[in-house]
């Protein structure tokens, strides 16, 4: 791990015990290598790790749905 300040995502808390954080995803830059996600060991399963192009594509899978019926 390195010595940079980790926040948990689910949070929004720095995590000031570094055994206690835990690497839940790696998010990818635009433009750059990305950067790792980080959550408290307690909170990893409540991270929502939802891929917003898929949420974007599934949105509008719904609104034509719901505007079809």
């Amino acid at each position: 791990m390195s010595a940079r300040l980790q926040i948990c995502r689910a949070c929004d808390e720095e995590i000031t015990d570094l055994a206690d954080a835990i690497a839940v995803a790696h998010e990818l830059g635009n433009s750059g290598p990305g950067w790792t996600v980080w959550a408290h060991r307690e909170h990893a399963d409540d991270v929502e790790l939802i891929d917003p192009v898929l949420l974007r594509i599934m949105t509008r899978i719904w609104v034509a749905q719901a505007a079809a019926q």
